[in-house]
């Protein structure tokens, strides 16, 4: 049998940890004869492979990134519920594949749903770092995220402290806070704000006062898709994102010096970006992405097409895609609320 593996959209540590998972036990396991397509779609598309073996994902375990690439090329004409899968159909057999491993997050997933709906043999991997794949507890590449995102905040609290300062952190996160929820959650943040759960003005700077008012700094952690009460749509930076949206970003430029006026305290804004995305993976996203790339190549052995590996408490389970890109994993209003409650 011969595997083709894919990544497609945006990077996040622990990819090569799968990609190796997956690689050992499909070659050296099962038999399989594995490819994989340089920078997603785009390799497919022309004609860019590697060979998948166990030199060639030797020590790739702790590197970050993804050594094959990734983009956000599209895979075939038409969107959904029109995809015109004809030429994918005759590149595949150009490869002479006979199934798919794609690695991504929902817009890659949702694709996987497209080609197993038009009768593709194809097996998910959930990456995101914004862990809002529906159907897993955790995907791969949030762990170190969050753990990049509270050394942010513990550095930023010691400046802070220092001048008296109000810190504002933007973390990634355009419809989901989890980001912005664990990383303040351990770095003690005095207020953490999330897209799903407008906040108004006036409460943020109630927050941040009640802090100076105890001789303390205060710390926010905000999500770059988060809005203020009243507010229609969150602050974005010119230009378009891979999917066409907005491309959001800025959120904490613009309520920093809004915080300093209106309660008189220095506020200063950092934006994490994409360091957020970058550097080795941690020990838990490196061994939850072997894990799900194993359970991936043992799932094409049993023929469980249209499935992806995701993480139900301490197992691997194969649940269906159409399962996992139903909806966003959004921050539950129960999980929001008892974080709410301590700030300030």
């Amino acid at each position: 049998m011969r595997i083709g593996v894919l990544c497609s959209g945006g990077d996040s540590p622990g990819m090569n940890a799968a990609i190796r998972g997956a690689t050992l036990r499909g070659v050296d396991i099962h038999g399989f004869e594995m490819v994989g397509f340089v920078d997603g779609w785009r390799g497919f598309h022309e004609h860019e492979i590697v060979t998948l073996n166990r030199p060639a994902v030797r020590g790739l375990s702790g590197v970050g990134g993804v050594f094959l690439g990734t983009s956000r090329v599209a895979p075939f004409a038409g969107g959904p519920g029109e995809a015109d899968l004809t030429d994918f159909r005759v590149r595949m057999e150009g490869y002479g594949l006979d199934a798919f491993i794609l690695i991504g997050g929902n817009g890659t997933q949702r694709v996987a749903g497209i080609i197993d709906d038009a009768g593709i043999p194809v097996i998910g991997l959930p990456k995101t770092i914004d862990n809002d794949l529906d159907g897993t507890d955790y995907t791969f590449g949030f762990d170190t995220a969050v753990s990049v995102a509270t050394e942010a905040i513990d550095r930023l609290r010691t400046t802070g402290d220092s001048h008296r300062r109000c810190m504002v952190l933007e973390v990634m996160g355009r419809d989901a806070g989890w980001i912005a929820l664990h990383a303040g959650m351990a770095g003690g943040a005095q207020a953490i704000l999330i897209p799903e759960f407008p906040e108004s003005f006036d409460q943020v700077c109630d927050w941040v006062t009640n802090v100076r008012d105890r001789g303390r700094s205060s710390l926010v952690v905000v999500a770059e898709g988060f809005t203020l009460a009243g507010s229609d749509h969150a602050v974005t930076r010119e230009g378009l994102d891979g999917f066409g949206r907005p491309r959001l970003g800025g959120i904490a430029e613009l309520l920093a010096p809004m915080i300093e006026e209106r309660t008189g305290i220095e506020t200063r804004a950092t934006v994490l970006g994409h360091v957020q995305r970058g550097g080795a993976p941690t020990a838990f996203d490196r061994v939850l992405a072997t894990r799900t790339g194993i359970a991936a190549a043992d799932a094409v052995l049993r023929r469980e097409w249209g499935t992806l590996a995701a993480l139900r408490g301490d197992r691997i389970e194969m649940i269906p895609i159409a399962d996992a890109v139903a909806r966003l994993k959004t921050v539950p209003e129960g999980r929001y609320a008892e974080v709410r409650l301590n700030f300030g």
